[in-house]
């Protein structure tokens, strides 16, 4: 079934019943290891999550999705399903809005800098820092390994409130450019929100990020008519971040549905970690916040999310 450039996979997921994908024997390849991974960039799309046009469908239908991120070794995926979902889980940064590089990593270098603390974050910095979920945590963790500012306080429990103050901050000044929109949505969300909404998909926004800058990115971009429809788990809601479950768990609780019936929709190694440990199917969509493009072939998710029959490739 496979040609010599391009790998196909057939993945029997006619129910959520499911936990593993039965593949074909190519499946063993080591470059299916990207098969979770896909690339938006500037390409039209319907929902800006695959790299293709995809809309949320309730009939049986054949998913076509090809990784575009190696010319030479291109990944299809072949897909049937006759079930939606019932929750549709989003990450927020770099999912709902690429946040990171021109958003976070500048609010927080904003604040290093009014606080006079000599302290900047480069792009290759922060894209290993963005390992760690949880921006207090990233700081601690942070100055736990260069060494804390002369400005910082001495005992611990000094330095976490030195830390949420910056945090806080840094919250304010993130959730000014989303007030300004200079951080817009990522093209085709906001339709692929109305497409669940419209069949009776569940629809929540679960992120590590401050609570206050996920209900901005979501109120402001999304607008009052969806957001009063969107649950948020978000912030210090759970004890643990990602790559703990631990906010998944409580999404699918809260929202009262299985989570092996729950889409996840992220970028990050971390969050589909997170995912994965929730018992939750999971796409990977790139945004300037993926690092990793290795991704586990089970984790495909391509039932319930599907592309558009006239989508060309």
């Amino acid at each position: 079934m496979a040609s010599s450039s391009t790998t196909t996979i057939s993945l029997s997921l006619a129910t959520f019943s499911s936990t593993t994908a039965t593949a074909s024997s190519s499946v063993t390849q080591t470059k299916t290891s990207s098969i979770c991974s896909f690339r938006s960039h500037e390409r039209t799309l319907s929902s800006s999550l695959l790299g293709t046009k995809i809309r949320v469908c309730n009939k049986t239908a054949r998913t076509k999705v090809v990784d575009k991120s190696s010319p030479s070794n291109g990944i299809t995926c072949l897909a049937s399903s006759s079930v939606l979902p019932s929750a549709l889980l989003f990450d927020c940064d770099g999912v709902l809005v690429d946040t990171e590089k021109d958003g976070h990593r500048i609010s927080f270098n904003d604040t290093f800098n009014e606080r006079e603390l000599g302290v900047t974050w480069d792009v290759d910095l922060y894209g290993e820092l963005l390992k760690i979920g949880g921006g207090k945590e990233r700081m601690t963790a942070y100055f736990n390994k260069t060494g804390w500012p002369e400005k910082a306080p001495k005992s611990e429990e000094e330095r976490k409130e030195f830390i949420a103050s910056l945090h806080k901050r840094k919250t304010e000044l993130f959730m000014a450019l989303i007030e300004k929109k200079l951080l817009p949505l990522r093209p085709g969300v906001a339709k692929l929100i109305d497409q669940a909404l419209g069949k009776g998909v569940k629809v929540a926004v679960c992120s590590t990020s401050n609570e206050k800058a996920v209900s901005a990115i979501v109120s402001f971009l999304l607008g009052p008519e969806r957001s009063e429809k969107i649950k948020i788990f978000a912030g210090d809601v759970v004890p643990r971040k990602k790559p703990d479950p631990a906010i998944y768990t409580l999404a699918a609780k809260t929202l009262g549905v299985d989570p092996s019936s729950c889409v996840v929709v992220e970028d990050s190694a971390i969050g589909l970690a997170a995912a994965k440990a929730a018992g939750m199917k999971c796409i990977v969509t790139k945004s300037g916040k993926t690092y990793s493009t290795s991704c586990s072939p089970v984790n495909s998710g391509f039932e319930n999310i599907v592309l558009s029959s006239s989508t060309r490739l």
